[in-house]
């Protein structure tokens, strides 16, 4: 299995000391260049987490798009878009157009969401529950919606004044291959089990919503290993992808020690707690010397079961920094667990 590494950015944006997205237009326009700087590296992909009502990347395809524009052959993904906030079709369309500018290398993922700050948020776009419908209903809703419409299904009637035919018409435009080319972000084995029967890729991130006494990648190569005896049951013909997240610094310089040096290392454990009402068991970060995080990631379970693991990176930090993280993991880190660059000469 050939292993593919991407970044990770939440887009954060705050007029604070030491931050370099100090405004929305900052966080932007940085997502767009260290697109570009990932690419030159060879990172196999360029990530965005999507939240709305805070100081975060919210509006994806306008920004996929701008990142498609500026770079050639890198993956430009979601992780995750929230469903319950979006219109379907208005969202097939503005997803086709950013993959049709970007060569077809649009990788969407989307998922019910995360617990966030607005209090039922999506009700202010205009998206409520229907009576007896919980959000992950709606999401689920919202999402067919757009597979089927990406897909080319006819969901409207043409209008006999205008037009002879009586087939209904699909959205336009349409990006031929975007429908292999969706995951959904799943928090459970149980998700990652409907996402497998459905069709989608599967994204899982640094946190289960669940806890079995297990490290946690074991407890995710788990769900990987259920997704995939999944898919091979429900008789889908192509190969699926699975991705996975994981924060990683390796300390390299004087710089990283003072930003990621001992006090910034509680996290290297698992951590078990509760989130939006129910247990969950968070993954521990790879903070420390490179050789030491590339031994730990090659025997990671999940790392292992994964073809594909984004890396969360600190935004707020700039482009120069961000770019700096991500060749330390590309020359010290990932080739222990089986990457090579993207841009690496093929051997023949």
């Amino acid at each position: 299995m050939k292993k593919k590494i991407g970044f990770l950015s939440f887009g954060h944006y705050q007029p604070v000391v030491g931050s370099r997205a100090r405004t929305a237009q900052d966080a932007l326009l940085q997502s767009i260049e260290l697109a570009e700087a990932a690419e030159e590296l060879g990172i196999d992909g360029a990530y965005v987490r999507v939240h709305h009502f805070a100081r975060q990347l919210a509006s994806p395809f306008p920004l996929l798009a701008a990142m498609g524009a500026r770079t050639k052959t890198i993956e430009l993904g979601t992780a995750v878009i929230d469903m319950r906030y979006e219109n379907p079709l208005a969202m097939a369309e503005n997803a086709a157009a950013a993959d049709l500018i970007a060569g077809e290398r649009l990788q969407l993922g989307m998922s019910r969401g995360s617990p966030e700050t607005a209090l039922r948020g999506s009700e202010a776009f205009g998206y409520v529950p229907a009576e007896g419908e919980t959000d992950a209903d709606l999401a689920r809703t919202h999402t067919a919606i757009f597979r089927a419409a990406i897909a080319g299904a006819g969901v409207v009637h043409p209008n006999p004044q205008m037009s002879r035919s009586t087939t209904p018409l699909a959205i336009e435009p349409q990006s031929p291959s975007l429908g292999e080319r969706i995951w959904w972000g799943s928090g459970t084995r149980a998700t990652a089990v409907w996402a497998a029967e459905q069709g989608m890729n599967l994204q899982s991130s640094t946190l289960l919503t669940e806890d079995t006494g297990v490290p946690f990648d074991e407890l995710q190569a788990e769900q990987i290993q259920l997704y995939r005896d999944a898919w091979k049951a429900a008789g889908h013909l192509r190969q699926p992808r699975v991705s996975i997240s994981r924060s990683v610094i390796p300390i390299t310089t004087d710089l990283d020690r003072r930003y990621f040096g001992v006090g910034a290392r509680g996290d290297a454990e698992d951590q078990v707690g509760y989130l939006d009402g129910g247990i969950a068991r968070f993954g521990k970060s790879y903070t420390g010397e490179p050789d030491v995080i590339a031994a730990q990631l090659a025997a990671d379970a999940a790392v292992q079961a994964a073809d594909t693991v984004l890396l969360t990176v600190p935004n707020q930090l700039g482009v120069e920094y961000n770019a700096h993280l991500l060749e330390s993991i590309a020359r010290y880190v990932a080739p222990a667990f089986g990457w090579t660059p993207a841009n690496a000469p093929v051997a023949v």
